[in-house]
């Protein structure tokens, strides 16, 4: 940030300087991220994995489950909603689905109320990998 902030005032006037007003709002953008990712570290805690159960489904379970309207099946694994990538096949413990599976176990059928309705999910395997 400090070569744009250079590069900016090499360039004259910041007043009439378009670049500058851009640079300063990235700063603050760039301060801003820096200020959420340490509040998020203060309040961040190790989990050990072999605290958790594994019959039901918990944070950073992966878990298994079949949508029963269209028989699709799907895979994802519960993290905190920080992590959450659905590219990456993580879904957040506060997002419906995932509220909807926590603390649920093999077997059990589970109602999501998203935006287009009440989905039943039948959870059909727990893994934490």
């Amino acid at each position: 940030m400090r070569e744009n902030h250079a590069e900016t005032r090499a360039q004259g006037d910041r007043s009439e300087n378009a670049g500058y007003p851009e640079a300063r709002r990235k700063q603050a953008k760039t301060n801003s991220r820096i200020r959420f990712l340490q509040k998020v570290l203060e309040h961040s805690r190790v989990i050990d994995p072999e605290a958790l159960p594994k019959d039901r489904v918990s944070l950073l379970s992966w878990v298994e489950f079949t949508n029963l309207s269209t028989n699709r099946q799907m895979k994802y694994q519960i993290v905190s909603p920080h992590e959450m990538n659905l590219e990456a096949g993580k879904i957040s413990l506060k997002s419906p689905i995932g509220a909807a599976l926590m603390g649920g176990k093999v077997g059990d059928i589970v109602e999501a109320k998203v935006p287009s309705g009440t989905l039943r999910l039948r959870i059909e395997s727990i893994t934490l990998e």
